[in-house]
């Protein structure tokens, strides 16, 4: 985003009322400028669906934003990532929204996390597949061509929610290791990081304090989990 130059009112008024210290205070006001902070050195790219954007839970709890604030902590010059995101989204609507978003920026670092979607309409896995690996492409692509610069995260097994009460979680959950194992396999042959946390959704079964007020989206305390287990990608 370009930053059009911003001159406050008081360099006019001041000139007016005071011309007569003339060629002094004119320097003296052109010089100064307000202070903004430096670009950080890393940026950051978050793509996904309602996992990534972090949905019924503040801008702050999302893993992705988490994640950024530990690695700052650590001496990591990063910025909040930049996310293409939204709820329902299957790999299809992704690709089709990173399309429609005309973003061309090049990115030090990005993630994806996405196919809770494809599972959850009964799409199969094969469309899955051939729809996940044209996502990693275009997630190498953001990540200037360096596949080593991309990480992938495992889809979570909502059929632990609250929302998931009276339904097979069982089945759930096959399907979603089937997918997941689809996506597995795909960041292997793209030489692209793949970090399960799958497990860590499940042993949040239970426990409200790690879903979101609507049951069946995370809170921002699971999602803590997530980020600490994609931070040594990282570092």
């Amino acid at each position: 985003m370009k930053h059009a130059l911003s001159i406050p009112v008081k360099f006019f008024t001041t000139l007016s009322v005071c011309g007569f210290v003339g060629t002094v205070l004119l320097l003296f006001l052109s010089c100064s400028s307000p202070v903004t902070n430096p670009p950080h050195k890393f940026s950051f790219l978050s793509l996904g669906d309602s996992y990534t954007i972090g949905e019924s839970v503040p801008e702050s709890d999302r893993w992705s934003v988490q994640l950024a604030g530990m690695l700052r902590k650590s001496g990591f010059d990063i910025g909040d990532p930049d996310i293409i995101a939204r709820t329902g989204w299957t790999t299809d609507e992704l690709q089709a929204a990173i399309r429609n978003s005309g973003n061309t920026k090049k990115y030090d670092y990005v993630s994806l996390l996405i196919g809770v979607n494809n599972q959850y309409r009964g799409q199969g896995t094969d469309k899955y597949r051939t729809e996940f690996q044209q996502l990693l492409q275009t997630a190498t692509n953001f990540a200037n061509g360096k596949a080593s610069r991309v990480v992938v995260l495992s889809i979570p097994d909502w059929g632990r929610s609250a929302f998931a009460k009276g339904r097979d979680k069982d089945k759930i959950g096959r399907e979603i290791d089937t997918f997941n194992a689809v996506a597995q396999e795909e960041c292997k042959k793209a030489g692209i990081t793949f970090v399960d946390i799958t497990p860590l959704t499940r042993t949040a079964e239970g426990d409200a304090s790690q879903f979101a007020d609507d049951g069946l989206h995370y809170s921002g305390k699971q999602m803590k989990q997530w980020a600490d287990k994609a931070l040594p990608f990282f570092k």
